[in-house]
């Protein structure tokens, strides 16, 4: 495995930077974050050149992080009221490149609209594929279910409901790990590109897991869990500003 080249950067519930300039803005909302624990070696294959694990106490997580995206808007303009409004689940890994920056690595995002599909694959590579998707609430019990459309494996499906329980005061140094997440690392063309995104900071509540039958982490080339989560929270949301990439040669 490939070392990075310098310390990684802390990890902070800020945002190490102020997007002043976005080229996306929107809002994530009724997030579940499901976590494992994975060894780093057996993920180390999966992540983009350039990048390595991202370990806490030598060992790196697999995430299923299911919610609503709502309002996504180009630059300043406003949201887009239905083609920018859908559920959307996860399934990420935790990364870090040559310049310290910690992120995120998705290995599939699952998501309702077909249009931001297609410009999400065509204008950012970005993994995303076309599924059947609800998000429910009744109290304080939430239900996400997706199953796949387009481009497959199709039928591939996920179904979980959590149970949400008290507000966090003071994450813990793993839940800071999971959440405090200031950028995705993603393949591109000469390299591995680095997207910076610009959020309030999260209000967690702790959560229980009530049901999960997923398809997605071993669709994804993951080692389907066999043990409960080390982690499951839950947030309301955050609105979401997200930088321009920054190119290969600058990573």
């Amino acid at each position: 495995m490939p070392s990075t080249e310098r310390r990684p950067d802390p990890v902070s519930p800020d945002a190490p930077a102020v997007i002043t300039k976005p080229l996306l803005t929107q809002s994530w909302l009724d997030l579940a974050f499901v976590h494992w624990a994975v060894d780093p070696a057996l993920v180390a294959g999966l992540m983009p050149t350039g990048t390595v694990p991202d370990t806490l106490h030598g060992t790196t997580y697999v995430g299923l992080v299911a919610f609503r995206m709502d309002r996504v808007g180009w630059f300043r303009l406003p949201g887009i009221p239905y083609f920018g409004a859908f559920p959307e689940t996860n399934v990420r890994l935790y990364s870090v490149d040559a310049h310290g920056r910690r992120g995120v690595v998705f290995r599939s995002m699952d998501a309702s609209r077909l249009v931001p599909v297609v410009m999400g694959r065509i204008g950012f590579r970005l993994p995303y594929l076309w599924s059947r998707m609800s998000v429910r609430s009744e109290g304080d019990t939430l239900a996400y279910t997706s199953r796949r459309r387009w481009p497959g494996p199709r039928g591939t499906s996920s179904s979980m409901t959590i149970r949400k329980g008290e507000r966090i005061e003071e994450p813990t140094e793993l839940e800071q790990f999971l959440t405090a997440r200031w950028g995705m690392h993603n393949p591109f063309p000469g390299g591995v590109a680095f997207l910076p995104n610009d959020h309030p900071r999260w209000p967690l509540y702790r959560a229980e897991l009530i049901e999960c039958r997923d398809e997605l982490v071993a669709a994804a080339g993951l080692p389907a869990p066999r043990e409960e989560p080390v982690s499951v929270l839950y947030s309301p949301g955050v609105p979401v500003r997200l930088g321009r990439p920054a190119r290969p040669l600058d990573i």
